[in-house]
């Protein structure tokens, strides 16, 4: 169940535990991970709209 806690996290479904300690390699990694989702989630856009025409 953590990992779709995290994942809200990344897109802003959610907000941040305020409890988890704040470092700036962890931000770093938190927008690559979130940069990455985003463009999954584009390509899946895309290939829907390829196979539906």
């Amino acid at each position: 169940m953590s990992v779709f806690k995290q994942l809200a996290e990344y897109l802003y479904l959610r907000k941040k535990d305020p409890n988890r300690p704040a470092s700036a390699w962890i931000g770093y990694m938190h927008g690559i991970n979130r940069i990455s989702i985003l463009i999954f989630l584009l390509c899946l856009v895309i290939l829907a709209i390829k196979l539906l025409r």
